[in-house]
Order: C-alpha cells, then sequence, then structure tokens
C-alpha cells in the first residue's frame, strides 16, 4: 500500500515519504480547522442557516482538497475563503438581495474563473493590476474583517448605542448620521473582556508558532465563557452529519442563477471573481515560495491546474450553499512541515470529513461572537500586512490602493474599494503622462467598475 501511494503521489520524485506528509495534513487542517466555527457564523447573517451551512463549509472542503491532491498534485487545501464571506453577508446586506441570490453570484464567478483559466487568460489578467493594487485588496479585506470582528465583540460599537430614542438625530422621519459613527464598546462587560482575552491569547501562540493557534484560541475562549455561565455547553460531542438539524436540502441546490443574470449584478460577480482570482494567485505563489516550487522566474509551474481546482470548489461550494472557496494560505504550515504533494491535501481533506462527525462542538461555537470574533480580528491582523508592499513613494500607485482600503473599510463593502481602486488607477497614470505603463487589461477593468457606479448598485 506504502509503495502504491507513493507511487500515485510520485513521493520519491519530490522527495518526502508517507509519513512526513501526513504529519503536514495533519499540520494543515489543524491550523485552518477554524474554518468550520467562523464561516458558517458569519454567512447565518446572510440568512443561511448554520446547521446545513456547517455541512456545506465541510464538504467543500474535503471536496477541493481531495481534488487537489489527487489531480494537481500539490500539498494545498482548499476551503471557503475569509473575506469572501464577509462580502457576501455584509457586503452585499444593503442590496436585499436573498441568500439564493448570493449562492448565485458565486457559482457564476467560478464558472467565469473556470473559463479564463481554460483560455488561459490568467496571466494577461494577472498582469493588468499593479502590485501595489493588489496588496491594497489584501490589506484592505483584512482591515474589514477586523472591524468586522471588532464590531461582533462589542470592542466598538455603533455611535447610537446607548443613546435614547428621543435623541436620535432625526430629521423629516428619518434617521440622520450621528457626530460619531463608532464609538467604543462596554469595555468592562465579561464578554468583551473575554473577546479581548481571545485575541491577545491567538496573538501570543501565532507568535511562538504554535499550530493551530487561532482554532485552540476560540475553543480555550469558549470554554472559559461557557465556565462562567455566559454560554451553554454543546449538549453532546458526536452526531451523524445527516440528521434533520443538518439537513443539507435546506440550502443545496438552492442557488438562485435567473435572478442574477442582469447588468445589476455584474458589479458583485465581478467582485466575487478578482477577490477569488487574487486570493489564489497569491495564496499559489506564497506557498510555492514556501514550498520551493516557484521556477526561475518566480512563476508557479502548472499553474493552471490549481486554479482549475479552485474554480471547480467555487462552483462546488455554491451548489451545495455556502461561499466562495479556493487555496488556504495556511496550506504553508503543512509545507513548513516537509508536505510535498497532494498526499497532504488529501489527508487534510480526510480529517475535515471525520470532523462532520463533531459538528455539535462547532455549533456550540458558532453563536459565541466573543469566541470566533476575535478569529476575525487575528486573520484581520495578518492580512493587514500586505499593506507595506505598497509603493507609497509613487502617488500614481499610493492613491488607487489607500483609497481601495479605505472604500472598502469606511463604506463597509468590499465591491466599493475593489472597483474605486481600479477606476482610479488608469486615471491616475493617464494624469500623470505615463500612459505606458498601463495596459489593455487595466483599461477594460477601470471600465468596467466604472459601470459600477453609473449603471450598478453601490452601497
Amino acid at each position: 500500500m506504502v509503495a502504491l501511494i507513493g507511487r500515485c503521489f510520485k513521493l520519491d520524485q519530490h522527495g518526502t515519504n508517507v509519513r512526513t506528509e501526513v504529519v503536514a495534513g495533519v499540520t494543515t487542517f489543524v491550523t485552518m480547522a477554524y474554518i468550520i466555527v467562523v464561516n458558517p457564523a458569519i454567512l447565518a447573517f446572510a440568512g443561511i442557516p448554520t446547521g446545513p451551512s456547517t455541512i456545506a463549509t465541510i464538504l467543500t472542503a474535503v471536496f477541493g482538497c481531495l481534488l487537489m491532491g489527487l489531480y494537481a498534485n500539490r500539498p494545498i487545501a482548499v476551503a471557503p475563503y475569509m473575506g469572501e464571506n464577509a462580502f457576501i453577508a455584509f457586503g452585499l446586506a444593503t442590496l436585499g438581495i436573498s441568500w439564493q441570490q448570493r449562492l448565485g453570484t458565486v457559482f457564476l464567478a467560478g464558472a467565469l474563473f473556470l473559463v479564463l483559466t481554460l483560455m488561459r487568460a490568467r496571466t494577461w489578467l494577472a498582469n493588468s493590476i499593479s502590485a501595489s493594487l493588489k496588496h491594497s485588496f489584501a490589506a484592505g479585506i483584512g482591515l474589514f474583517l477586523l472591524f468586522i470582528g471588532l464590531y461582533e465583540t462589542g470592542i466598538v460599537t455603533s455611535g447610537v448605542t446607548g443613546m435614547a430614542v428621543e435623541n436620535l438625530p432625526v430629521a423629516a422621519g428619518k434617521v440622520l448620521s450621528p457626530a460619531v459613527p463608532v464609538q467604543i464598546g462596554h469595555l468592562r462587560q465579561p464578554r468583551v473582556l473575554l473577546a479581548i482575552g481571545g485575541f491577545v491569547l491567538m496573538a501570543i501562540l501565532l507568535f511562538w508558532r504554535v499550530r493551530g493557534g487561532i482554532l485552540i484560541g476560540i475553543a480555550v475562549t469558549g470554554a472559559v465563557g461557557m465556565a462562567l455561565g455566559l454560554a451553554e455547553p454543546p449538549k453532546q460531542v458526536l452526531a451523524l452529519p445527516w440528521v434533520a438539524a443538518y439537513d443539507l436540502r435546506e440550502i443545496a441546490f438552492k442557488l438562485d442563477l435567473a435572478g442574477v443574470l442582469r447588468l445589476s449584478f455584474l458589479p458583485i460577480l465581478l467582485t466575487l471573481f478578482l477577490m477569488s482570482f487574487l486570493d489564489t494567485l497569491g495564496t499559489l505563489v506564497g506557498v510555492g515560495a514556501a514550498g520551493g516550487f516557484l521556477d526561475e522566474q518566480g512563476n508557479f509551474p502548472q499553474i493552471e491546474r490549481p486554479m482549475l481546482v479552485d474554480a471547480s470548489a467555487c462552483m462546488f461550494a455554491a451548489l451545495v450553499g455556502t461561499s466562495t472557496s479556493g487555496a488556504f494560505i495556511e496550506s504553508a504550515t503543512g509545507i513548513r512541515e516537509g508536505g510535498r504533494t497532494g498526499l497532504t491535501a488529501v489527508v487534510t481533506g480526510l480529517l475535515f470529513a471525520v470532523a462532520m462527525f463533531f459538528i455539535p462542538l462547532a455549533e456550540s461555537l458558532q453563536h459565541l461572537q466573543f469566541a470566533y470574533g476575535p478569529a476575525l480580528i487575528m486573520v484581520g491582523v495578518l492580512m493587514v500586512a500586505s499593506a507595506r508592499h505598497i509603493n507609497f513613494d509613487d502617488l500614481t500607485e499610493a492613491v488607487p490602493a489607500v483609497t481601495t482600503i479605505a472604500m472598502m473599510l469606511f463604506t463597509y463593502n468590499i465591491a466599493n474599494g475593489l472597483t474605486a481602486g481600479l477606476v482610479l488607477y488608469p486615471l491616475m497614470k493617464l494624469a500623470a503622462g505615463r500612459f505606458k505603463e498601463l495596459t489593455g487589461g487595466a483599461m477594460v477593468l477601470g471600465l468596467l467598475c466604472a459601470g459600477y457606479y453609473v449603471f450598478g448598485l453601490p452601497h
């Protein structure tokens, strides 16, 4: 059996063995298993029930990891993305569209990704977006997640929280914008203090490179909250994933494709596509560098295979009822443990399958903002680090990049920031007389994003 596995995954050719690959797969799973708790908790704000959503999250991870391992033979795990789930849940909230339509946009964005990958248009599109803009997307999404975490945990709150109704700023029967949009929360409340402690614990664990630091932080914070009587402990540890509470039929194949085939949905599709594309590209380059997979030019060999896996996993995610999925940067932890082939991803996928029988443990944490909120803050901190790669010395690069970050955060919408940056980039280059630095793709993306404000529904 060991010899057969070695031949299937070309272990000798990659200088590894079964034991090393299994350890790497376990390591990757531990570092990213927090998604089982956090993703359904976020998507609940879109109206997707957490029980079936947890099943969908796990199934997507199983499908993506197995496909990545067996088809692409890469040690890269796949699961629903952080950032994209927040866009689905919060960024589209003011549009008043159903969760079925939101899943429809996820499917179509994945289909577009698949078509462009098959057409080998990846390089053209990747080169159309400047490095500063790419990094601003990551930094902006990181700050967006960080702010959601702060708000959900009560560390910050609305400027009108605690204000008497008669003192609300009102004119013509409508509530006006408060003078102070946000304020510090009630830091003496036990749940808020627990959230702060949970974040500090995660930061310390990650500093000391403890595997699964975010997951451990969620579990410890939740356990302390339960011990203090701030939450109900899980009623059971094991459960069959096909019982009524987790019935996938509530959300599977309920996506609304016909309802999103409208011009007003084009910005949403473009946003989801670009977010997924850039996440995938950045992850592949990052883990490729960690594992020594890149060639002399810094390119990822046979990148189309993992990108096809990402596109397929994205479409699968929409079909079973969850948000955009793709390659996880946490895969780098397994690669640091020696993972070099798809066997690592297969092991990770099988562990996700086993986790399906322990959903009661995850479900007990999905309703505890003080437990999962610090994870959003911590992931945000890690993503904001991309800002150091923005070229702040060149205003034609800095203005679009900073605008992207600011619009994402202060309009509470990722699409507003992404499109604003892509519109401003060619405008700044043209105004500076540096039109030679522009590509056809940058112009096309700028015009498409301008349509977001002219024909779409900016919100």
